[in-house]
């Protein structure tokens, strides 16, 4: 029979998760608010909450208020049954806490020694003990204080004055992770001066490996300057590029000088399998190692386990290894639980499967142009970390040898940081088009910016299957081809660029685009303040209308941070792009740009200029107009009847203003022609002169793929069709005597139409005019 305690714990914790990872969240009202009441921290209610209510609270807290529905399948990882195991270890050592002494004693004991068993048999570590602990580092932490206690034998009780007589060394790799040895130091509470570290190789062997000759060099001389070598950090896969360090020679190396050898790293998970590679088989002879098999095997909230061999459990217990506390021990129940739900199978399942995934990925790899692996063992390699480089073979001979001759080209100088750029673009866009791979971008300090593939530390936690590593790959290739050509043009649109009028190259190596660009307009503003907002409205515009057009490049004001100010960002680009016709239209519509931003800024003073001298010239014609009438036709009375009689015949003068040309033009000939003027012909708009005409569903910026013979003898044939047409189109017959008659019904028709128009005119004209023809029509 089951405790009904555990049993109601293990439905509510079914119940709980099921609701924090239910996706159908209720939906929020329309009219409610962004920032609610509820969002706003308030008192603890007096009468308490239901379970339901508290869970829907964490349930807002860990997904937010997700307003669109993509946001709804944001997942930090995905948790099945063995995750569901490790949870209920954590209440079940809530629940375990509160036995009585003895019960608990026997209890903790039983669930630590099954688990370091377990552990030890697993990975080959025999007659091991287990430390298990939160933080990665701490288990590390124990054991150089373990160290400290067996070397000096006076420590516990002259504590750090015996250092200051022979002070402490230890030894870490350049490879092994950022901040390790400082973080070691702080919690020693031992200086910097304390912590060496050893480069790696440089001429023979994988460089990412210690140089263990240099090594052998360092610990002498800190024999032969007094102080005690300690303890050496080794790495059975680095956190950068997974290569293990050469164990069995450092192993020697250790018992030599009597230090102590501790190992970490991914490729420790390998110990499981069957076949062992035999660098990494040396990591069972350490005298430590730490695993994390939270990572390893997707359990969540389960510690990492340093396990180590050491006769003397005094010192352990005073350097905090093991623990007199029970609770302490309660860290291996989450482990304990999901290593038997798992089972020795499922274990060696789930390692094995991610080391098929990296096996599968660098067969597929080694078949890719331009595509750069750096593997320890290409045989069995749990990590694949891959660039883009394009090879100086694979590059045009000629062009190069073009360029050994001159100046190198900067894209050659600075080709790391080019390089690097590229490759942080690759690695992003293919963490986004395949997340469930889980590859990240690793800056390594010989190879710079890769892009890495650790299946150990990811798939049991994504999910990661076969068919992700194909469409990795499927997307690797796409992704090619756009590198290599704007790896290729951005040094021809830099020259076009430079013998362009008016545009600016601005160089930025962290751009992952063709380039950048900027429109210096003709200004003669000593202020730079308005110069500079000149400047900004013009290339903000530049890069408005550049984005209204039909063609596949992305222009953006480039990265939000560490970015150029007043400038247009072109992103990547493919191999049938024109650069001249792009750099032509980006300079013509930075000028079309310049001369409207101007024609608006003179427009207002010239109209009002425009204004004045139309009123001072209509007054003129005003006066003129009076002397011609006379006095008589001015009285109200006297001129009708004088008008009657006598119409006074009066050309009607006007004035227009023409904006395009400036100036101001006589409306005679509107009156005479009765149709409003066209006017000064405006200027052409600034265009391209390499504007041609493009082919059906051809875009801008494309280079037509056809030839100019064959571009040629199609426009021949369609010539020649054209006159066919012509020449089969029957002829057109001119109209006879018949037919040039007009029916009555057709003039009255034309008459009317005659009048409709004269009204429309007369309509337009000033009012003396129509009021002279209404006399002549009376007379």
């Amino acid at each position: 029979m089951v405790d009904p305690t555990l049993a109601e714990m293990g439905k509510n914790l079914n119940e709980a998760m099921k609701m924090l990872e239910d996706n159908q969240r209720k939906v929020e009202e329309e009219n409610e608010k962004k920032y609610s009441r509820k969002d706003i921290p308030g008192p603890l209610q007096g009468s308490g909450q239901d379970m339901v209510s508290i869970l829907q609270l964490v349930q807002n807290l860990m997904h937010g208020e997700e307003e669109e529905e993509a946001s709804q399948a944001y997942r930090l990882q995905n948790v099945g049954e063995q995750g569901h195991m490790a949870l209920l270890g954590h209440s079940l050592a809530a629940y375990i806490s509160v036995l009585d002494r003895e019960r608990l004693r026997k209890l903790t004991t039983r669930i630590l020694s099954d688990t370091t068993l377990w552990l030890c048999r697993l990975f080959r570590y025999e007659n091991g003990s287990a430390y298990y602990h939160e933080d990665d580092r701490q288990g590390l932490l124990k054991i150089c204080r373990l160290v400290i206690h067996t070397r000096y034998e006076d420590y516990t009780v002259e504590g750090f004055n015996v250092l200051c007589n022979k002070q402490p060394v230890i030894y870490i790799s350049s490879a092994a992770r950022i901040g390790l040895g400082q973080a070691l130091c702080n919690q020693l509470g031992l200086p910097l001066s304390c912590m060496c570290r050893v480069p790696c190789n440089t001429m023979f062997g994988s460089q990412h490996q210690m140089d263990v000759a240099l090594l052998d060099r360092l610990i002498k001389d800190d024999v032969e300057s007094g102080k005690l070598p300690l303890l050496l950090v080794a790495n059975a896969g680095t956190p950068g590029a997974g290569h293990t360090d050469k164990l069995g020679r450092l192993k020697e190396l250790c018992e030599q000088y009597n230090m102590w050898l501790h190992v970490e790293g991914v490729n420790l998970a390998t110990l499981a399998l069957g076949y062992v590679s035999s660098s990494v088989l040396a990591a069972t002879k350490c005298d430590s190692m730490t695993l994390t098999l939270g990572s390893w095997l997707g359990l969540p909230a389960v510690p990492a386990v340093t396990l180590y061999r050491h006769e003397d459990p005094s010192l352990s217990l005073a350097a905090g290894l093991t623990s007199s506390q029970p609770v302490e021990k309660l860290r291996a129940l989450p482990l304990w639980l999901s290593l038997q739900y798992l089972g020795h199978d499922g274990i060696v399942e789930r390692i094995k499967h991610a080391s098929q995934l990296s096996q599968r990925l660098l067969e597929n790899l080694k078949n890719l142009d331009f595509i750069k692996t750096s593997v320890e063992d290409e045989l069995s390699s749990p990590v694949v970390v891959f660039k883009f480089f394009w090879e100086y073979s694979n590059r045009d001979q000629t062009s190069h040898a073009a360029q050994a001759s001159t100046i190198q080209h900067p894209i050659i100088s600075n080709e790391r940081h080019v390089y690097d750029t590229l490759n942080q673009w690759l690695g992003e866009q293919l963490a986004q088009l395949v997340p469930a791979s889980g590859v990240d971008v690793v800056e390594l300090e010989d190879e710079g910016t890769c892009v890495r593939f650790s299946p150990l530390m990811t798939s049991a936690v994504l999910g990661t299957e076969i068919q992700d590593v194909d469409q990795l790959v499927d997307c690797l290739k796409m992704k090619i081809p756009v590198l290599t050509s704007t790896l290729q043009l951005r040094e021809e649109f830099e020259q076009e660029v430079r013998r362009t009028v008016g545009l600016l190259y601005i160089e930025d190596l962290n751009w992952p685009g063709l380039g950048v660009v900027r429109y210096n307009c003709h200004s003669d503003e000593e202020n730079d303040d308005k110069r500079e907002k000149e400047l900004e409205k013009i290339n903000t515009e530049l890069l408005k209308k550049l984005n209204e057009l039909e063609s596949d490049l992305t222009f953006s004001l480039g990265p939000e941070f560490g970015g150029q100010k007043n400038c247009v960002y072109i992103g990547m680009v493919t191999e049938d792009l024109d650069v001249s016709e792009l750099v032509e239209t980006i300079a013509a519509t930075g000028r079309e740009i310049e001369e409207n931003s101007r024609l608006l800024e003179n427009m207002t003073e010239v109209v009002r200029k425009g204004i004045q001298e139309a009123q001072l010239q209509l007054q003129k014609a005003n006066e003129e107009r009076l002397l011609e009438e006379g006095l008589l036709r001015q009285i109200p009375v006297v001129g009708s009847v004088l008008n009657w009689f006598s119409p006074f015949q009066a050309s009607p003068k006007g004035r227009t203003f023409n904006l395009t040309a400036g100036s101001l033009e006589s409306t005679e000939s509107t009156y005479v022609s009765k149709a409003q003027g066209t006017g000064t012909t405006p200027p052409p708009t600034p265009t391209s002169s390499l504007a041609k005409q493009r082919l059906p569903g051809q875009k801008i910026f494309k280079r037509s793929l056809r030839s100019s013979d064959a571009f040629s003898e199609t426009s021949s044939v369609s010539h020649c069709d054209d006159l066919e047409k012509v020449e089969q189109r029957p002829p057109t017959l001119s109209p006879g005597p018949l037919e040039t008659e007009k029916t009555e019904e057709q003039k009255e028709v034309a008459q009317a139409t005659e009048t409709d128009t004269e009204d429309i005119h007369r309509d337009k004209l000033p009012h003396d005019c129509t009021k002279a023809e209404e006399h002549e029509s009376q007379r």
